[in-house]
């Protein structure tokens, strides 16, 4: 929320003379006349007005629109997006082939900090994620290098310990937003869990320490994602997938490639995150249990959503549910204990609401928030910003304003960079009211929030 305006942006857009509405119109109708299904809003328009990265393809569509109001040719970099003028250039995955391969790069990862500017918008290039995901559905496990001679000899006592420290660090994950724990959580995992990894061990011990790896691997790119550096959570979360595959745990490899899809959908990139979804659902049929399906089946349907597609989401919300009534007939393991039937209704709440279905995201959402744990404070912040986006669409501004300064209460202290976008696109969705008095008290009770959280930094 501290980035700069785009002046150039602004500067074209005053010039040409159109609304952020408008804007968006313009670019739907040139999208749908390609054959493209664009989800840009007015509220899209000002998050890139407020300084906010772009996808290449829609920059390249908003450049083509302004082109034509203003009779001379306006490129993407016109309008400050992007270096040089130029598109972003896609960023390769680096599926890591072999297993010290992937200790390697995990170990280079672990030395990175959040707060390293990731240099522009992240973009993947389709056929290199798909060879990524190729790569992990095909592949036989790597298995484990047993009892091998080594300085050091671990047992299950080891493997405990690294699970109750994950279970500590994903706590104050849930309570206080990545930017609380990466730090201490990434020099925990490099000088405490990665040499492990190389010491002698047993079958059910080596099995059992590479879960809990995987799961203190992936809660660094969930950190690293909350903080808003997209780059170094795809390196994680693309090294994870590779560390689920040598010892062939298909259903955590799935909860990965879910991941993936949540990361897609929240950077815009859709078809990314259909795609993704849909390969988590398939790696994981088999393998998973039915709680962790339905975690899959949510996160297609929000993709789906979010794509403008209500009848593909709509099956995809079904297959969810149809599958977290059966959630109680397997035995689950312990990551996915989060995964109750308030999360599946706070998943659902935002597929509702990007659906534009008002009295259903109202009525979900308020049961998600209702049933949400407090300790889960991001998630219920989400939640509630979500009620309040809906409570907007549903014609009540005073309620809405109500629910979001309730949020924001609650979640002043997350150093959360996704939290803050749900809030600023609220604040963006209620300016056409900037003079009610109950409004224009909420965006300083935002304004106030953000000093005391800069001044606990």
């Amino acid at each position: 929320m501290s980035r700069e305006p785009n002046a150039q942006l602004n500067a074209v857009l005053d010039e040409a003379k159109v609304s952020n509405k408008g804007l968006a119109k313009r670019m739907q109708d040139a999208a749908a006349h390609r054959g493209i299904s664009l989800g840009t809003t007015h509220v899209s328009v000002q998050r890139w007005r407020d300084g906010a990265g772009i996808q290449p393809q829609t920059a390249a569509i908003m450049a083509d629109v302004l082109s034509t109001k203003l009779g001379r040719r306006i490129t993407p970099g016109d309008l400050g997006f992007f270096d040089h003028a130029r598109p972003a250039a896609p960023q390769p995955v680096g599926y890591p082939s072999t297993v010290p391969d992937v200790l390697s790069r995990l170990g280079s990862l672990a030395d990175e900090r959040t707060e390293t500017p990731s240099p522009g918008q992240l973009v993947i290039a389709d056929a290199d994620l798909s060879s990524a995901v190729l790569s992990w559905m095909i592949a036989r496990p790597d298995g484990l290098l047993t009892d091998r001679p080594a300085s050091q000899r671990i047992g299950m006592r080891d493997v405990r310990a690294i699970r109750d420290a994950a279970g500590m660090f994903m706590q104050l994950d849930f309570k206080y937003g990545g930017g609380h724990g990466h730090k201490a959580l990434r020099h925990y995992f490099r000088h405490e869990v990665l040499p492990l990894l190389d010491a002698s061990y047993s079958e059910r011990v080596g099995t059992a320490l590479f879960g809990a790896a995987a799961e203190v691997s992936q809660l660094l790119a969930w950190t690293a994602y909350d903080t808003g550096n997209h780059r170094l959570a795809h390196r994680y979360l693309t090294s994870t997938l590779r560390l689920t595959q040598v010892t062939g745990d298909r259903m955590f490899g799935a909860r990965i490639l879910t991941n993936l899809s949540h990361q897609a959908n929240y950077l815009g990139n859709h078809a990314q995150a259909i795609q993704l979804a849909r390969a988590s659902l398939e790696g994981g049929k088999g393998k998973a249990t039915p709680r962790a399906m339905s975690l899959f089946a949510a996160h297609e349907a929000r993709a789906l959503s979010n794509a403008g597609d209500a009848i593909g989401a709509g099956r995809a919300m079904n297959e969810a549910e149809r599958y977290f009534e059966r959630a109680d007939t397997a035995t689950d393991p312990e990551w996915l204990s989060y995964m109750n039937a308030a999360e599946l209704e706070g998943e659902i709440c935002h597929c509702l609401r990007d659906l534009k279905q008002r009295r259903e995201a109202v009525a979900y959402a308020q049961r998600a928030v209702d049933s949400t744990d407090p300790k889960y404070a991001r998630t219920l912040g989400f939640c509630r910003m979500v009620l309040a986006q809906s409570q907007l669409l549903n014609g009540e501004l005073e309620a809405a304003v109500t629910t979001a300064s309730l949020a924001v209460d609650g979640g002043d202290s997350l150093q959360s960079s996704r939290f803050q976008r749900y809030v600023t696109d609220f604040q963006n969705e209620v300016s056409v009211h900037a003079t009610n008095p109950t409004v224009a008290a909420f965006n300083d009770q935002v304004h106030d929030a953000l000093a005391r959280l800069d001044d606990d930094e």
